[in-house]
C-alpha cells in the first residue's frame, strides 16, 4: 500500500514538473506597437490587421515556444506624427511605423523619390528599389541603425496627381494659379507659372474652398479622405510618381534581445507586408478615383507631350539635393543615380533622368 502511494506521489510530481516545464518553455514577449496615424490609414491598418496577427500566427505554428503580448497605441495616443522614430528609439514604444516623409531631416536619403518626380506609378517597384538601395548603399541602410531602429519593411504612396477647381489641359493653364504643394512637392510647380502654397491634407479642403489655393498636388487615397473632389472637381492624372513614404521598424535594443527565430519571423512578415501594402494601396487608389468620378469629378489624363514638357520645365532640384548631401558626407550622387537606374530597370518610361546634370 505504501509502495503504491509512493508511486502515485511520484507520478503526480512528474506531472507537476512537466506542467511547470511546459509553462517555462513558452517565452512571453511584451511589445508596445504605436503609430501617429489611426488605422484608417492603410500603413497602420495593415500593421493592426495583418502584421501583428501574422506574427502571432507564425510563432504559434512554429511550436508556440514564443508568444507576443501586444499593447497597441494608434492614432497618436502614445507617439505623435513626425515623432515616431524618436518615440520608438527611446523605448516609449517598441514597434511601429515611421514616416520618412514627415521626418526628412533624419531620413534625407530615404526621400530621394520626392526630389525625382515623374517616376512610376508602380508602388511595389518604388518600395523594392529603395529597399534594394538600402542593402547596397551602407550609408543609406545605416540611417535606421543610427536612429536606434531596425528596418522591417517599407511602403510607397500611390502616385501623385493634380486636383483643381479649374480644368487643366496644358501646363499653360497653371499660370497665375495657386497650388497647394508643400515641402519637396513645391519644386514640382516651379517655372510653370503657378505659385506653390504651403499646407497639408487636413488643410487643403478649406484652403481651396476659401481661395487660399486653386488646387493641390497629392495622392488619390489622401485626396479621397480629404474630400478634395468636392472643392476641386477637376482631377488631372499627371502621374508625378509613387513616393517612398516610410517603414515598419522596431527599437534596435528590443529587436537585438529577441531570439533569432523570432527576429526572422518579424523580418519575413515585414517582407510580406511590403507586398500586401503595395497591392492594397494601388487597388484602393484606382477604386477611389472611380468613386470621385461617380460623385461628379471630371477625371482626365495629362497628354504625354504636356507631361514631358512639365518635366523639362521644372528645375533639377535632385542635383541640388544630391550636392547638399555630398557636402554633409552622404553619398547623394550615388543614391540619386541608383534610384534612377532602379526606375529604368523596373520598366518605367521616364520623361527626364534627374541624375544627369
Amino acid at each position: 500500500m505504501k509502495r503504491r502511494t509512493f508511486q502515485t506521489t511520484l507520478f503526480a510530481s512528474a506531472l507537476a514538473l512537466a506542467g511547470l516545464h511546459s509553462a517555462h518553455a513558452q517565452q512571453t514577449i511584451k511589445l508596445t506597437a504605436a503609430g501617429g496615424h489611426p488605422p484608417v490609414f492603410l500603413w497602420v491598418k495593415l500593421l493592426d490587421e495583418f502584421y501583428i496577427p501574422e506574427v502571432d500566427k507564425r510563432l504559434a505554428a512554429a511550436g508556440g515556444k514564443h508568444k507576443v503580448e501586444w499593447t497597441k497605441a494608434w492614432g497618436g495616443t502614445l507617439i505623435k506624427i513626425g515623432a515616431e522614430s524618436k518615440g520608438i528609439s527611446d523605448g516609449v514604444a517598441d514597434f511601429g511605423f515611421v514616416g520618412t516623409l514627415f521626418e526628412a531631416a533624419k531620413f534625407p536619403m530615404q526621400n530621394v523619390s520626392y526630389v525625382a518626380p515623374f517616376g512610376t506609378d508602380n508602388l511595389g517597384a518604388v518600395g523594392s528599389i529603395v529597399a534594394d538601395m538600402q542593402k547596397k548603399i551602407p550609408a543609406m541602410g545605416d540611417t535606421w541603425t543610427k536612429n536606434g531602429l531596425v528596418y522591417l519593411g517599407g511602403t510607397a504612396l500611390d502616385t501623385y496627381h493634380l486636383w483643381t477647381n479649374f480644368p487643366v489641359k496644358s501646363i499653360d493653364d497653371l499660370k497665375g494659379k495657386k497650388i497647394s504643394a508643400p515641402g519637396p512637392s513645391a519644386n514640382w510647380v516651379k517655372n510653370t507659372g503657378a505659385v506653390a502654397v504651403a499646407g497639408s491634407l487636413p488643410t487643403y479642403y478649406e484652403d481651396i474652398k476659401s481661395g487660399v489655393s486653386n488646387g493641390a498636388i497629392t495622392f488619390s487615397t489622401g485626396a479621397w479622405g480629404a474630400k478634395l473632389h468636392e472643392v476641386a472637381p477637376h482631377v488631372t492624372k499627371v502621374n508625378f510618381g509613387a513616393m517612398y513614404a516610410g517603414a515598419v521598424v522596431m527599437n534596435k535594443r528590443r529587436f537585438d534581445a529577441l531570439p533569432p527565430e523570432v527576429q526572422q519571423v518579424f523580418r519575413e512578415v515585414g517582407a510580406e507586408y511590403d507586398k500586401r501594402f503595395a497591392e492594397a494601396q494601388r487597388s484602393t487608389a484606382d477604386a477611389l478615383l472611380q468613386k470621385m468620378a461617380a460623385a461628379g469629378a471630371t477625371i482626365s489624363e495629362l497628354p504625354a507631350a504636356e507631361r514631358q514638357r512639365w518635366a523639362d520645365t521644372i528645375p533639377n532640384v535632385a542635383q541640388a539635393w544630391a550636392t547638399d548631401l555630398q557636402g554633409k558626407g552622404a553619398p547623394g550622387t550615388e543614391i540619386l543615380k541608383a534610384y534612377m537606374e532602379g526606375l529604368k530597370k523596373s520598366g518605367a518610361q521616364l520623361p527626364r533622368d534627374w541624375s544627369v546634370k
